[in-house]
């Protein structure tokens, strides 16, 4: 790779690492040709994209971010792969450990992610990331909660007769 390419993908990962605010590394060495193309396959069904790069283009891509990324510099030995998450910054964690649990390996491994601006660095933190919820659920989990009270509301009601002395009554029953 001459210099001139190697600049057009430094400046392609720069705009990939500002376009997206989650991504991860992760080693996929000792992989099969197979293995490989069934990640890349299962990525891409979950909307990720995989992307294999040399670590010191990585790193000049990186060190062009607003953010600093120099916690991740640590990680960027062996074998690369960076998984681009447009939305959801447990994607890439769920389908690294469903490819594991799939196909009996425990290849690609996790090296390093960014999630928005928060670093996680080794292997560790593959669960816990795996586990997070993504922005869609909370504003879910929030929604449901706000409407609790409304629903308890509205079954006392319903469950004492439609009147007032009804409801308190309801509530005074759940309350026991």
């Amino acid at each position: 790779m001459n210099r001139k390419e190697k600049g057009q993908l430094i400046e392609e990962l720069t705009e990939k690492f500002a376009e997206y605010p989650h991504f991860y590394l992760a080693d996929g060495s000792g992989m099969t040709v197979s293995q490989t193309n069934t990640f890349r396959q299962l990525c891409y069904e979950k909307g990720l994209e995989y992307k294999v790069v040399k670590n010191s283009l990585i790193q000049k891509a990186l060190e062009k971010q607003e953010g600093d990324y120099s916690e991740i510099f640590g990680a960027l030995k062996g074998f690369s792969g960076i998984l681009f998450s447009p939305e959801v910054g447990n994607a890439p964690a769920k389908v690294i450990k469903e490819f594991h649990k799939k196909n009996s390996i425990e290849k690609p491994l996790f090296k390093a992610a960014a999630i928005d601006t928060d670093i996680y660095v080794g292997a560790e933190h593959l669960t816990p990331l795996s586990e997070l919820k993504s922005k869609k659920d909370m504003l879910g989990d929030i929604v449901g909660l706000l409407q609790s009270p409304a629903k308890n509301v509205i079954s006392a009601l319903q469950s004492g007769g439609h009147t007032v002395s009804g409801l308190v009554k309801a509530l005074e029953e759940r309350a026991q």
